[in-house]
């Protein structure tokens, strides 16, 4: 049962590539039917968050499908472009690389804890397409108990440091007046009301949440004290934002070029600063050419989310151990099914011939022949019918030299009338 892990992240892929294969909530069920079609491909799961677009899937034994370039056709892609920034787990590698990134080990803020319920996000989407069966939800169920274990067991969740708040550290820096500055947040999710708190935590003077949604933007104002506006009145306040934060789920971008120029123009040179947290980007990228704009991205977010890693490493270095063991677990399992698969298979096999051998002698019975000699034919071909597979691989095996095949047969079938080791000799 081969399994596969395929993705691009943000250690791999710039934020243009990451966008362009970012798989949003309502295209995951079609996307994951495509998966699914693709031979040999029995089982799938995807997650894509704003550092990351991945898939997950067991194969069928033997098979190769092209994953690659089913990505690069499903999102317009050139193959070989894509395959510059993918990288390919497969079997322990594979699970190892899902229970690090539960547990925020691979994240771009190490140790963050928004991407466990991203990552049980993909898992309960890919339930509800139908594109899971055991193996592959077994191992997000040992993923996120690994990463239960991991935040109690280590220090790794301690002073949690997420996207949000590493971005409004880089306000901070670059902006230094928080307490004198307008701030526009555009999005009312997880990711912007953990910025709404973080700028309330450093005084920011006023905070506009604008959401497509404006109820949502109203319940997010309440409870940071901020105004809320329809995302179709953005335009219009936007020359009174010195900040702006943008994380939507739009797969197209929610601020334009020329939407900021013309507010620039208002502000009259006071400069404004962008910072897109959002993978397809919110803000169009021509943004960061206009005069007096200063546009980041998540990419832009390593020299503040550094300071953190050397506080957590050690507790890192103690998830791993816990991510090892887990590993041999998941793994053990995997390797009793594949036993379990043999086992089945042999026993289909053994069923058919059974079958097959009492239609015969039932039509014998039928035509008058005698039963004796009936059950000593029935006997006879049951018996070289469940040799047959077994004896033809022995004697491949032993013309050559296949000593462990040879050992497991005579594990398998002892010979009757052989002494068994230990037996003590008969005294005459």
């Amino acid at each position: 049962m081969p399994l596969i892990a395929l993705g691009v992240n943000h250690q791999t892929a710039p934020v243009d590539v990451r966008e362009r294969v970012a798989v949003g909530d309502a295209q995951l069920p079609a996307t994951l039917r495509s998966l699914l079609a693709v031979p040999g491909v029995e089982e799938a799961a995807l997650l894509s968050t704003c550092n990351r677009t991945e898939l997950y899937a067991h194969l069928d034994n033997g098979a190769a499908p092209d994953l690659i370039g089913w990505m690069a056709q499903q999102h317009g892609i050139d193959r070989h472009a894509l395959a510059t920034y993918t990288y390919q787990h497969h079997e322990a590698e594979a699970a190892r690389h899902l229970f690090r990134v539960a547990t925020g080990l691979d994240s771009l803020v190490l140790g963050e804890p928004q991407i466990l319920g991203q990552v049980k996000a993909a898992w309960q989407s890919a339930r509800g397409a139908g594109s899971l069966r055991t193996p592959l939800d077994r191992l997000f169920q040992h993923g996120f108990q690994v990463a239960k274990r991991v935040r109690t067991d280590t220090r790794i969740g301690a002073h949690p440091v997420s996207v949000a708040y590493a971005g409004v550290r880089l306000v901070r820096q670059v902006f230094a007046e928080l307490d004198r500055a307008t701030v526009l947040l555009i999005g009312a999710g997880d990711t912007i009301e953990l910025a709404a708190k973080h700028l309330v935590n450093a005084d920011a003077k006023r905070l506009l949440i604008a959401n497509r949604t404006l109820e949502h933007a109203q319940a997010l104002a309440s409870r940071v004290g901020g105004y809320a506006l329809a995302l179709s009145e953005t335009a219009r306040h936007l020359p009174e934002a010195d900040v702006v934060i943008s994380a939507t789920a739009a797969r197209e971008p929610v601020l334009r070029a020329a939407t900021v120029r013309e507010a620039l123009k208002a502000r009259r040179q006071r400069p404004m600063f962008l910072l897109d947290l959002a993978v397809p980007r919110d803000i169009e990228a021509a943004v960061a050419d206009l005069p007096d704009a200063y546009l980041y991205t998540v990419d832009d977010l390593e020299q503040v989310i550094s300071e953190n890693k050397a506080s957590r490493q050690m507790a890192a270095e103690q998830a791993e151990v816990i991510i090892e063991l887990a590993v041999e677990h998941y793994m053990a399992w995997w390797r009793a099914q594949d036993r379990q698969d043999s086992l089945r298979a042999l026993r289909r096999s053994a069923e058919r011939a059974k079958a097959l051998a009492l239609e015969r002698a039932r039509e014998r019975l039928a035509s008058g022949e005698p039963a004796e000699a009936v059950m000593a034919r029935l006997a006879h071909q049951l018996t070289n019918q469940l040799l047959h597979s077994p004896s033809t691989a022995l004697r491949q095996a032993a013309i050559e030299g296949d000593s462990s095949l040879l050992a497991a047969a005579a594990r398998l079938f002892p010979d009757p009338d052989a002494t068994p080791p230990g037996t003590p000799p008969e005294r005459g």
